[in-house]
């Protein structure tokens, strides 16, 4: 009895031990499954990802812009510094320092608004000769001066009507805006044809109520490019010397205005002789004044009456009489002394 009772007592010892692993593997198994909310790693908000684990590393915390320029003393002030004017508004109480920033930022906006003012538009005008032989080669020189000239800038060129086609191809080649008028009569004097040639143009500009400051131009004038800048100034009439030269003869003459600043106190007169010339041609030259071109469409600002039945030469004739009878609104060109010469008329002798 005693040998048969000890294998049965082994079989089960290994069936408890059986059964005892079998319900901890099972209690592991299924606990390995179940959620846990506890990290195995120590909580860090500071985590810095390596460069192996960039793709899954948490995005980096948005730090204030204010907080960020007190922790760190290495910035950029650039990109720190609101602009100088917003810290004015700011702190009303200025310092030396902050009152100096203050001035440089209104002088600075202050020159930026003068610079935005727009230029007033400057009207040449250039009436033209088909009897003269130079007419194409001067008309680049005006059209190559004038392309220098800062906008706006019209010019406006008239010719007689003829087949040629040489001036409209001249003015198409250059850089400046232009118009081309072209009129119908036939005259035989010269001085006659130039004055009806700029009557056509001050009938179109009053027509088109083109504003801008009115040049005549001769294509043998000879131009500093400040004179254009110096015109746009003019409020009503403005006048300024013109040195005439000539290749045949060593001097130089002066034709114009003698001024006191900007007054006009006399004239630089062609001839002293009391002949009939000087008494039906005003003394002053058609190139050395200039004029707002408002006055044309404006009568009764200028008290301008004229008929129908008036003649084509009134236009011309008007600003003629206007510049010598309306002396206090006659300023000189430049307006600190006119006594500066920045227009040039050249004289070149026609070849027998």
């Amino acid at each position: 009895m005693g040998s048969s009772e000890r294998p049965k007592k082994k079989v089960q010892l290994w069936k408890k031990a059986t059964v005892h692993f079998l319900l901890c593997f099972i209690l592991g198994f299924f606990t390995g499954f179940s959620p846990t909310n506890k990290s195995s790693f120590p909580p860090n908000d500071n985590v810095i990802a390596s460069k192996d684990s960039q793709e899954i590393s948490p995005p980096p915390k948005v730090i204030p812009n204010e907080i960020s320029k007190q922790e760190n003393g290495n910035f950029d002030r650039s990109m720190m510094d609101e602009s100088l004017s917003m810290k004015v508004q700011e702190r009303p109480n200025l310092g030396p320092i902050e009152e100096e920033g203050k001035n440089a930022i209104l002088t600075q906006e202050k020159g930026e608004t003068e610079t935005l003012t727009p230029r007033r538009l400057v009207i040449i005008v250039t009436p033209t000769s088909d009897k003269d032989e130079l007419r194409g080669v001067l008309l680049r020189k005006m059209a190559n001066t004038l392309a220098l000239v800062p906008p706006p800038l019209l010019w406006v060129v008239v010719e007689s009507q003829s087949e040629s086609d040489e001036v409209s191809d001249i003015l198409r080649k250059t850089n400046v805006m232009y118009r081309h008028l072209v009129f119908k009569e036939n005259f035989t004097d010269v001085e006659v044809e130039m004055d009806h040639q700029r009557n056509v143009a001050l009938k179109h500009i009053e027509y088109h109520r083109l504003s801008g400051i009115v040049h005549f131009a001769s294509l043998y004038n000879v131009y500093d490019l400040s004179f254009f800048e110096e015109i746009r100034a003019i409020e009503v009439f403005g006048t300024w010397p013109m040195a005439f030269l000539s290749t045949n003869r060593q001097r130089v003459r002066i034709e114009g205005p003698v001024c006191d600043s900007s007054e006009v106190i006399g004239w630089h007169l062609k001839s002293l002789n009391n002949s009939a010339d000087d008494v039906t041609r005003p003394p002053v030259h058609i190139s050395t004044v200039g004029f707002n071109s408002s006055i044309l469409w404006d009568p009764e600002r200028w008290g301008r009456l004229l008929s129908a039945q008036q003649t084509s030469q009134n236009s011309i004739k008007f600003v003629k009489e206007e510049v010598l009878e309306e002396e206090t609104k006659l300023k000189g060109v430049p307006q600190d002394g006119c006594s500066k010469v920045m227009l040039w008329n050249l004289h070149i002798p026609k070849r027998n």
